[in-house]
């Protein structure tokens, strides 16, 4: 009975807090201001950090005696938002714009002051979009039906705030996706970072590898009070761009971690690498960078004059060999073009061999990433310190009875299981197969490599496919002259 009683509570408040967030983004659509999803989004974010980062204060105040916010008093979500019947209108509007942006924008603060440091940075690059006060008030008021402080809340806000994070990505620029959930808790499953090691994602995104680290770090390694503190202070991330970074702080937030300071907005690849000693190495790198975009002018001039590109996915992969430690674990996901690439990729791939061991690459099916990319990807597992020797393929097929991935059915952690269960025994199978690093030379370091187990699933290379790619252009542009001539007599016929 008491079972029972629970979970409909709970499916009950999953579906306010789900409703809520949907008559939030209804609310925004009716403001002249606010221009599309990413705009929405932008502006959902500060709202929720400040609201998040108050209730996380009222936690404080209750630990800390001496507690004393870095927001000012009047700027603080209790003394302007809470109240329902609170500022509205023209008074709002005037006291975000005027008073709440400029003051959180130019925090003066002490170089102690961690987490001021971390909302003046949010507020940095933030805007508010909306022009009407009222709307304003309506979204605050829906805001605050949320208790952060619940511990059911914040769970089910944290699976709300993924779709959130999901929609983003449809609003996003090419070449940059929203990794699945069930992608980043595999990887960060087989790299396994433990209590005490340092761990980096350098292009963050929203978080999504970060929280998983955090929750695998939590469920198996911390123990106590002490533990909890060590992990606070050994998972970092770097964002580039603004939305992401906000997104990604408040998701720490969401996660726990008490000052999200070490969740840097700045471009990694902007340092040069000879810049970057050994107090920045660290033990674990999980990433997904951004491929298929091309960073500024002036970036390659930080890589060694063998390495320059100005391709992100190249730079990143350079980068992240370089920040490892010795014994240092790393896992990437790329794509296919990587691995068959010529000129630099070849010079890349060969550095990779000789510092690091590549033990294993995870080959995706199409539709992963649907439906913002068709591009195949690949998971890369590698450890630093040794070189290459051999490289264990593990090709991850559909499940049963599926032919893609869509938005509906997207990839699910369950797949993963038996991908775990050969990790251990490195065994051949219709899904495994090994080559020598011997064999990866031979064939110019393509690493590209089909499963031998799969007949008929011979490799073109880069010309066939793109004379294929030409051919089907061909024959459309046909089909579409055919139709148009058929469609110009149908007319003539009938006009006469």
């Amino acid at each position: 009975m008491n079972s029972q009683s629970l979970s409909i509570r709970k499916e009950g408040k999953t579906i306010s807090i789900s409703t809520t967030i949907k008559t939030i983004q209804d609310i925004m659509r009716k403001d002249a201001g606010v221009d599309g999803d990413a705009q929405r989004i932008s502006q959902l974010g500060w709202m929720l950090f400040l609201k998040i980062f108050d209730d996380r204060e009222k936690e404080y105040e209750l630990l800390e005696d001496d507690y004393h916010s870095s927001i000012p008093e009047r700027l603080r979500w209790r003394n302007w938002a809470a109240d329902p019947e609170g500022i509205t209108g023209e008074e709002l509007l005037d006291f975000v714009n005027n008073d709440l942006f400029r003051t959180l924008k130019d925090l003066t603060l002490s170089s102690e002051d961690r987490r001021g440091s971390v909302v003046r940075e949010v507020f940095t690059d933030s805007y508010n979009y909306m022009k009407n006060g009222t709307l304003i008030r309506q979204v605050v008021n829906k805001i605050n039906e949320i208790d952060f402080n619940r511990a059911d809340d914040r769970h089910l806000f944290g699976d709300i705030y993924e779709q959130i994070l999901r929609d983003l990505q449809s609003a996003g620029n090419a070449g940059e996706y929203y990794t699945p959930r069930a992608v980043t808790q595999f990887m960060v499953d087989m790299v396994d970072p433990k209590l005490g090691e340092k761990f980096l994602d350098p292009a963050c995104g929203t978080g999504g590898f970060i929280t998983c680290a955090i929750n695998n770090i939590r469920k198996n390694y911390v123990k106590s009070v002490e533990d909890e503190e060590i992990l606070q202070r050994s998972i970092s991330g770097v964002e580039k761009k603004p939305l992401p970074h906000l997104l990604c702080v408040t998701n720490m937030l969401l996660h726990g971690i008490e000052v999200p300071s070490q969740i840097r907005h700045d471009n990694t690849l902007a340092r040069p690498l000879r810049d970057y000693g050994p107090s920045d190495r660290v033990d674990v790198i999980v990433t997904n960078p951004p491929f298929g975009g091309m960073e500024e002018d002036g970036i390659e001039s930080n890589f060694p004059a063998t390495y320059r590109t100005r391709e992100t996915a190249d730079l990143f992969f350079l980068l992240i060999t370089h920040l490892l430690k010795d014994d240092g674990r790393g896992a990437i996901v790329l794509p296919d073009g990587t691995l068959f690439g010529e000129g630099v990729k070849t010079r890349i791939k060969e550095k990779l061999f000789e510092e690091c061991n590549l033990h294993t690459i995870v080959r995706l099916p199409n539709g992963v990433f649907s439906p913002y990319t068709g591009i195949k990807t690949n998971l890369l597992f590698f450890t630093k310190g040794a070189p290459t020797k051999e490289i264990w393929y593990y090709e991850h097929p559909y499940p049963n009875g599926a032919k893609t991935y869509n938005k509906t059915k997207p990839i699910r952690i369950e797949e993963f299981e038996p991908e775990k269960a050969w990790w251990g025994k490195r065994e051949k199978n219709e899904h495994a197969w090994k080559v020598s690093i011997n064999e990866i030379k031979a064939s110019g370091y393509n690493l590209d490599i089909k499963n031998p187990s799969v007949p008929n699933n011979s490799h073109s290379d880069p010309e066939e496919l793109l004379e294929e790619y030409h051919k089907l252009l061909t024959g459309i542009a046909e089909t579409r002259n055919t139709l148009k001539n058929e469609l110009r007599a149908a007319l003539e016929v009938k006009n006469a």
